[in-house]
């Protein structure tokens, strides 16, 4: 056994004195390099000073305990999929990974499902053999806890809410070292429960969530591609689906205008879904009826779908977001800010070895409804006085050199997108910024209006009073830094 004075590493010698030994990666160890090229993207691992993988839930308290009373800096890892750099890592650091803790219990009698933190999607919808779904990720590789804690648009948001809007309860590690249980019931926290729901890593670890499952068979999906002459079109179809999805509120499509590099070609493409299994919904009929130079759909499972929506690994990825009016004039502009960037970076990366993302998904007022019959949430969309759109404008980078050059283009671009629509729409351009797009520079939690503001900071005071995840845990968007509630990006 080793002893804190042989180790190699300062900041695992607390761990070892807590009796973790055996859970802790060094540098040296191949299973620390195997876990860090696990990260979807590259710029998201910034290679800890040690790694603790807690074997059982009940271990994470122990972790944590004696981070805290070292004083010493952590991230908290589940499944890795953030694009933004430091959201679950930590330089010189310490990372707790979850990746132990993936247990799937479903629970028949209730319809519900406890799922651990790092599990991922395409994992949860096994349950097609149940009949049954949850409100997860499109990528089937993108794990829990991240993509809860941040909200969370599913396949099923226009049925059943964001993806946290179907929690039904939290078991939550809290900075006193605490394992309890969270939910809208009086003597189970309900304030933090509600904080939780879009709230990031403010609050504690989560070890595991349960939430409501819906029925589902078999759906209707795939990708579909269209050249580039049918943008004009595509923009037209885009500016339309938030009032389209209201009527249709199973048909589901990401309209995605993108940069294909084997092609040299900025090209259409749609992912979709229609969650009842109808291969002719109106709703998606006039994308559909664009000449395709792809098409995949057919009757499949959402379990097999998560396969096509893969975004590939082992780029640097930058990603910036913003909400705004559903309007057709910023739709176009937010494209044509996008064939700019294409061509700046082409300038910039003469192989052209890179591609883009300009990602445009219904927000129609609808969902906030769903939100508040199961509680609400933490996010604040309520405000939203029209329908909107949730805008990505994203790079994927061969180099890290290349990623610092692209981060200051593609802001550039969104912000260029959100000045046209300040400026040309009447209230053009929405509040709300989606944590699971945003980049750790545009102030997420301050998006969510003064009145959440104040919960979440009374929360994180009432349930975290040494500011552990504030100070410690310093990654992800903090409601400690939150001071501007009218600028989208913190300065």
């Amino acid at each position: 056994m080793t002893s804190p004075s042989e180790s190699s590493c300062p900041q695992a010698n607390c761990l070892i004195e807590a009796g973790l030994r055996e859970q802790i990666l060094l540098p040296s160890d191949p299973g620390y390099r195997v876990r860090e090229a696990t990260y979807w993207s590259r710029s998201a691992s910034l290679s800890p000073a040690c790694v603790v993988r807690p074997r059982f839930a009940t271990k994470v308290p122990a972790a944590l305990k004696a981070l805290i009373n070292a004083g010493q800096s952590f991230a908290v890892r589940s499944g890795g999929h953030a694009p933004s750099t430091g959201v679950s890592s930590i330089k010189d650091g310490v990372t707790i990974d979850l990746s132990l803790i993936n247990h799937i219990v479903y629970d028949a009698h209730s319809q519900t499902v406890r799922l651990g933190p790092s599990q991922k999607w395409k994992e949860l919808y096994k349950l097609q053999k149940f009949d049954r779904t949850v409100a997860g990720s499109r990528d089937g590789n993108v794990g829990v806890a991240g993509f809860l804690l941040g909200g969370g648009y599913s396949w099923i948001t226009t049925r059943t809410g964001w993806g946290c809007d179907n929690v039904v309860s939290y078991e939550v590690v809290l900075a006193d070292g605490r394992i309890t249980t969270v939910s809208a019931k009086e003597d189970q926290h309900p304030d933090l429960f509600l904080a939780l729901k879009g709230g990031g890593n403010n609050f504690g670890i989560i070890t595991s969530f349960t939430m409501n499952t819906v029925h589902c068979n078999r759906v209707w999906g795939g990708k579909a591609i269209a050249p580039k002459a049918t943008i004009p079109n595509v923009i037209r179809i885009a500016s339309g689906f938030s009032e389209t999805v209201t009527k249709y509120p199973d048909s589901n499509m990401v309209i995605v205008i993108t940069y294909v590099p084997e092609q040299d070609d900025i090209l259409a493409s749609a992912a979709i879904v229609q969650t009842q299994g109808i291969a002719d919904d109106p709703g998606l009929s006039e994308f559909m009826d664009l000449p395709m130079m792809l098409n995949t759909t057919k009757l499949t499972t959402i379990y097999d779908t998560t396969f096509e929506f893969l975004l590939p690994p082992g780029y640097h990825n930058v990603w910036f977001t913003a909400s705004f009016k559903n309007d057709e004039r910023i739709i176009a502009k937010a494209v044509d800010a996008h064939e700019n960037l294409v061509e700046t970076l082409k300038l910039h990366v003469p192989e052209q070895d890179f591609r883009t993302q300009c990602i445009f998904q219904p927000i129609p007022k609808l969902i906030s409804g769903l939100s508040a019959a199961t509680g609400g949430n933490i996010m604040g969309l309520e405000r939203h006085k029209s329908h909107g759109v949730l805008f990505l404008l994203s790079a994927m980078m061969k180099t890290s050199a290349q990623k610092d050059f692209a981060h200051s283009k593609v802001r550039e671009a969104v912000e260029e997108v959100k000045e046209y629509a300040a400026v040309t729409v009447d209230e053009g351009n929405l509040p709300w910024i989606y944590m699971n797009y945003a980049d750790k520079s545009q102030n997420v939690l301050g998006s969510y209006g003064e009145d959440n503001v104040k919960i979440m900071k009374e929360v994180a005071a009432k349930y975290d009073p040494q500011q552990v995840f504030q100070k410690l845990c310093p990654g992800g968007w903090k409601i400690s830094d939150v001071s501007d509630l009218t600028s989208g990006i913190r300065h």
